[in-house]
């Protein structure tokens, strides 16, 4: 069986689950596994998170992602002190893409 196969497998098993990953160049980050396909495995990481310096070549511009309608979220609008109804939540994760050949190894992580 192929690394990419068993690393499919393996991510397939994890779907939605918070896990530790290493990547073939050592670096490690944790992250929540939120899809796959053929050739890439999907995470949501913190935003703090440590190892996002080396990641950034894998993550997604945030900026293709808007929803919502312009103008609305922005200070001014809605109710003080709740995000407004139209408000943007706080984003707490980046999104980030990997090819499934870069990744070596999953540890399932506690949620707590």
């Amino acid at each position: 069986m192929s690394h990419k196969k068993q690393v499919y497998d393996l991510c397939k098993t994890h779907m939605h689950s918070y896990v530790l990953a290493q990547l073939d160049d050592g670096t490690s980050f944790d992250g929540i596994i939120t899809g796959l396909d053929d050739d890439y495995v999907y995470f949501a990481i913190p935003i703090d998170s440590e190892a996002t310096p080396q990641l950034q070549p894998y993550m997604l511009d945030q900026r293709q992602f808007g929803y919502g309608y312009p103008g609305y979220g922005f200070p001014g609008y809605g109710f003080p002190g709740y995000g407004g109804f139209y408000g943007r939540p706080r984003r707490r994760f980046n999104r980030l893409v990997l090819p499934l050949a870069a990744l070596t190894a999953l540890t399932l992580l506690p949620w707590y």
